[in-house]
């Protein structure tokens, strides 16, 4: 196998810009037919090298690539002559809110400025990021005016349309924006990474054939995210989210053996001071909240087509810890990330959730109803409930399901109903008022 090492191209740990020398080795090892390209320990900073096909690239032990905290410097992969960027990738188009958007190309356009990154991927197939122990990709919290939420910088990793990615084993640390940023690929392994905080742990969007396994995510925004993703394994994980442990939408979904629990290490940076944005300051407890909104939110808007009916989310022995709310699907039409394709089913099985602040939310379209089963399970409310579940056009089945801390209703409907069926259900709550209708229109906190 080809190795370069980067220091051989007189990239040295001096805090200066190295981009020109390690992209030199990359590009050297792409052209040989592959290979591996090494870093080894030490801090080199970086910011917009392109990972081409058949190329690896190996973090040695302790080994760090940081990134700066001026975001123009990572616009350079533009002006690349050796795999030129494809016109139609290209777009002057910046992030504006979601209600004043006409057009989504700074967020389909690879190419974009909202898609820039310390570490870039466009059409490779057969790329790698390995890390050995105390290896980290370091996103320094690069604050630009004008990107997402007017301070937000590049993704850590940034991938669209491409094949065959293992990443493994490093550590990504406070990321600008998504640590990773994956988009149209297929066939991706994401295993034994840590993400310590930031924002989106892993964030897929129109991916197939996915494994996160063994990862460990603290995050400041959500853990696993995305949506029109198909056939997906996400197992042994610890999830530690001030926003959503998972924000997921997809078909054959399989979440198995994982922990989430709050509340979060680091705080959800949207909510610190300008002022703080603009210096890059830690995401340290107290200067913003930390509380886990969900452990999984449905999530699929009109930003994507999406290929495929969702469903078919499984979630199988799995830990749930102070959570604000345990599940979150709510087609109403007052959630952004939750007005397009409808989800066809979602089941809980073996399950232990603790410590839970509102009832789930189980909101489909009237023609539409949304399967939903919990099976040995246990659930508890951190203080007394007034409904386990609030719906609306639902098929719901619950088997060997225990609940603490409820007074009121089993399930409480919002105009339009559905089917409730009941096996071994220990709950405290009279069977007449295991669906009681609702006297207020639906509401819920937004996610």
């Amino acid at each position: 196998m080809n190795t370069f090492l980067i220091t051989d191209f007189g990239a040295v740990a001096n805090g200066e810009l190295q981009t020109d020398k390690v992209q030199a080795a990359i590009d050297k090892c792409f052209l040989c037919g592959g290979g591996e390209v090494v870093v080894p320990a030490g801090e080199f900073v970086i910011a917009g090298i392109r990972l081409r096909s058949g190329v690896t690239l190996h973090l040695l032990e302790n080994a760090v690539l940081k990134g700066t905290r001026n975001p123009e410097d990572y616009l350079g992969f533009l002006d690349d002559t050796l795999e030129p960027v494809n016109d139609d990738y290209k777009t002057d188009n910046l992030w504006v809110r979601p209600r004043d958007r006409v057009s989504y190309d700074f967020l389909l356009k690879a190419a974009s400025r909202w898609n820039n990154g310390l570490i870039k991927a466009l059409d490779a197939h057969d790329i790698a990021i390995i890390g050995e122990k105390g290896s980290e990709i370091n996103g320094v919290d690069c604050f630009d005016e004008i990107g997402e939420e007017h301070y937000r910088g590049p993704h850590a990793i940034c991938m669209h349309n491409c094949k065959n990615i293992t990443l493994k084993g490093y550590i990504v640390k406070d990321s600008a924006n998504w640590a990773h940023n994956i988009m149209r690929s297929q066939n991706i392994v994401v295993e034994g990474v840590t993400v310590l905080a930031g924002h989106d742990g892993v964030h897929f969007s129109s991916c197939d054939n996915i494994k996160v396994l063994d990862c460990e995510f603290y995050t400041g925004d959500d853990c696993v995210a995305g949506f029109d993703n198909n056939d997906v394994i996400v197992e042994d994980c610890v999830l530690n989210s001030a926003c959503s442990a998972f924000r997921f939408g997809g078909s054959n979904v399989s979440i198995t053996k994982c922990r989430a629990y709050a509340p979060c290490k680091y705080v959800f940076r949207g909510g610190m001071s300008k002022e703080d944005k603009r210096a890059s300051a830690p995401s340290v407890l107290g200067t913003s909240r930390n509380n886990m909104l969900s452990f999984f939110t449905y999530y699929a808007d009109k930003t994507l087509g999406i290929r495929n009916t969702p469903a078919n989310i499984v979630i199988k022995d799995c830990i749930v810890e102070n959570a604000d709310r345990l599940l979150h699907y709510n087609l109403s039409g007052n959630e952004v990330w939750q007005c397009f394709r409808s989800l066809k089913d979602i089941t809980f099985e073996n399950l232990t959730a603790s410590g839970i602040g509102m009832a789930l939310n189980l909101y489909s379209f009237d023609d539409d109803p949304i399967d939903f089963t919990m099976k040995n399970a246990k659930v508890s409310f951190r203080e007394t409930a007034s409904e386990f579940v609030r719906a609306h056009s639902y098929n719901i089945t619950l088997e060997n399901v225990e609940i603490e801390n409820l007074d009121g209703a089993l399930v409480r409907s919002f105009g339009c109903d559905g089917d409730l069926k009941t096996q071994n259900l220990s709950c405290g709550v009279k069977k007449d008022n295991y669906v009681v209708a609702a006297t207020e229109p639906f509401a819920c906190k937004s996610i």
